[in-house]
C-alpha cells in the first residue's frame, strides 16, 4: 500500500496552514482565493483554518490515548492509495507516493474519510467509523469491512468519506521526499 500526498506544483508538497500562525495561514489562504480561484482550496472559508486546528487538537489526543508518538505539532495530510477526486482539486495538480513501509507507523494515524467530516457533528449517520480514529493495523481491519472509499465513493454520492486520510505525525520520512 501507498500514501499519497496531493498539492499544486506551483506551491509544492507539505505545506500546511495549521502549522503557521493563524496570521500567516490567513494571508496564505487569502492568496489561494485571489491567485487559483479554481482549486477546491480556494473555496475554503474563513473559519476553516480555526476548524482544522480544533480537529487536530482532537485527532492528537485520540492518538496519544493509542500510544501513537507525534513528533511535530501538526500532521502532514495523505491518504492511503490514489484518490481521482482529490487530484482534481488543483489547478496544477501533482502528488508524491510513498510506500506504507518507509513510514515509522507509530507516527501515523487514519480516518475512514476525511477527518474533519468524520469528527464534525454535523454527519450522524451512525457508522461505526464516524469520531474514530484507527492505527494502521485497525484501518486495515476497516477496509476489509468495507473497502477504499475512492473505489465506491469517489462522487460522494454516499457520504462525505471519500477516502482514507493518513496524519503522519514525524519529519524523517518526508525530509527523504522534498526536492
Amino acid at each position: 500500500m501507498y500514501l499519497y500526498h496531493f498539492y499544486d506544483r506551483r506551491t509544492g508538497p507539505f505545506k500546511s496552514l495549521t502549522a503557521l500562525s493563524p496570521e500567516s495561514a490567513k494571508e496564505i489562504l487569502e492568496s489561494i482565493k485571489a491567485e487559483r480561484p479554481d482549486s477546491f482550496c480556494a473555496q475554503r472559508n474563513a473559519e476553516y483554518i480555526e476548524k482544522r486546528r480544533d480537529c487536530e487538537a482532537v485527532l492528537r489526543k485520540e492518538f496519544a490515548a493509542k500510544g501513537g508518538m507525534m513528533e511535530i505539532g501538526s500532521p502532514h495530510y495523505m491518504v492511503l492509495e490514489y484518490s481521482p477526486w482529490l487530484y482534481s482539486w488543483y489547478e496544477q495538480p501533482e502528488f508524491i507516493k510513498i510506500p506504507v513501509e518507509e513510514f515509522d507507523l507509530k507516527t501515523v494515524s487514519f480516518t475512514y474519510g476525511d477527518s474533519m467530516p468524520t469528527y464534525s457533528d454535523r454527519v450522524n449517520d451512525g457508522k461505526e467509523y464516524r469520531k474514530k480514529l484507527y492505527t494502521y493495523d485497525e484501518i486495515l481491519e476497516v477496509i476489509a469491512k468495507y473497502g477504499m472509499p475512492q473505489e465506491w465513493n469517489d462522487d460522494g454520492k454516499q457520504g462525505p468519506e471519500r477516502y482514507i486520510e493518513a496524519h503522519v505525525w514525524s519529519d524523517r520520512t518526508i525530509k527523504k521526499y522534498l526536492r
